[in-house]
């Protein structure tokens, strides 16, 4: 049984994988868009059955290591490409400074994957400085802006107004702990 497939009963049924190894009838065969065969599930990709024309539909880029330049190589040959490239002119070596994160004395690379922009200011940054008060970001509130939106009262003057007007009985522990005497080598804090 060559490229047909089927079994006795029903002989329209399924098709054998035409990679010379396998010949395995598969019921949901897989047509190979380059090279017209079917082929079974392990063998569908265009590597595993060693495809003889090059995927037509893939996108391949290659980098450049003088310049980090990105070369399309979409069915050419990577070597050929290289040559040309490095011919042309547009090759420079100069061109090979990779970018970092623009806070002061920070050096961290910017890559594809730790690069973040700011939805603020739009600088692109890395996830070290990702937040807008991390990057120093110029859109942010000035503090004057932020006294003036909570009545010019700081936080932690309210927070010393609400306790003061806390009654004794309020507190969680009026003891001085588990063992029921005073310990004096650890003094804590108490709010009441």
């Amino acid at each position: 049984m060559g490229g047909g497939g089927g079994t006795e009963a029903f002989p329209d049924l399924g098709r054998h994988c035409q990679n010379s190894d396998c010949n395995q009838l598969d019921f949901l065969p897989f047509n190979c868009d380059n090279c017209n065969k079917v082929f079974c599930l392990e063998h569908r990709s265009h590597k595993s059955h060693n495809c003889p024309k090059p995927d037509h539909n893939s996108r391949k880029v290659i980098v450049c290591e003088t310049c980090s330049t990105a070369i399309e190589t979409t069915g050419q040959d990577e070597k050929l490409l290289m040559e040309k490239h490095m011919s042309s002119g547009n090759c420079d070596p100069r061109n090979k400074k990779k970018p970092t994160c623009p806070v002061k004395r920070c050096k961290e690379i910017l890559t594809f994957s730790n690069t973040s922009t700011c939805k603020t200011c739009q600088i692109k940054v890395c996830l070290k400085h990702r937040f807008p008060a991390d990057h120093l970001c110029r859109d942010r509130q000035p503090p004057a802006a932020v006294k003036a939106s909570n009545g010019g009262r700081r936080w932690n003057e309210k927070f010393l107004v609400a306790l003061g007007s806390r009654s004794g009985k309020d507190c969680g522990k009026n003891g001085s702990g588990s063992s029921g005497s005073p310990s004096n080598s650890n003094p804590s804090i108490k709010a009441c």
